[in-house]
C-alpha cells in the first residue's frame, strides 16, 4: 500500500492553508483515483491499495486553491496547481509539500 501526503502553506502570511480539494487522477486511464480535502492544518494523507497503483502511469495532483482565495477575498492569478509524477513503488511514501501565493507557488516532493 502507498501513502500520499501533502501539506499546504500560505505563502502570503506563514499559515497552514486548510480546506483545498485535492484530486488524484491516473493520466494514462483517465481513473480518478481519490479526491479529498486539506485538513484544517493543511495536511493529507492518503492511503492507496497496491492494486490501484500503475507504475507505468502519470499521475496528476491539482490543488483546486481558486476557493481558498476566494474565501480570503484575494483575486488570484493561479486558481489550481497540477503536479505530475509518477509512483515507481506501489508501497512507497510519496510527500508533495507545498508553499503557494496569489501567483506563484513552490514545490518539492520526498518519494
Amino acid at each position: 500500500m502507498a501513502t500520499l501526503s501533502s501539506h499546504t502553506l500560505n505563502g502570503t502570511d506563514g499559515t497552514h492553508a486548510g480546506g483545498i480539494k485535492v484530486t488524484l487522477t491516473n493520466l494514462n486511464s483517465g481513473e480518478t483515483t481519490f479526491e479529498d480535502y486539506m485538513d484544517d492544518g493543511g495536511r493529507l494523507s492518503q492511503s492507496i491499495s497496491d492494486h490501484r497503483i500503475d507504475t507505468q502511469a502519470t499521475y496528476e495532483l491539482v490543488f483546486d486553491t481558486k476557493a481558498y482565495w476566494a474565501a480570503r477575498e484575494t483575486h488570484a492569478t493561479i486558481t489550481q496547481i497540477a503536479l505530475r509524477f509518477e509512483m515507481l513503488d506501489p508501497s512507497g511514501l510519496y510527500h508533495m509539500p507545498l508553499i503557494f501565493s496569489p501567483n506563484s507557488y513552490s514545490m518539492w516532493s520526498s518519494a
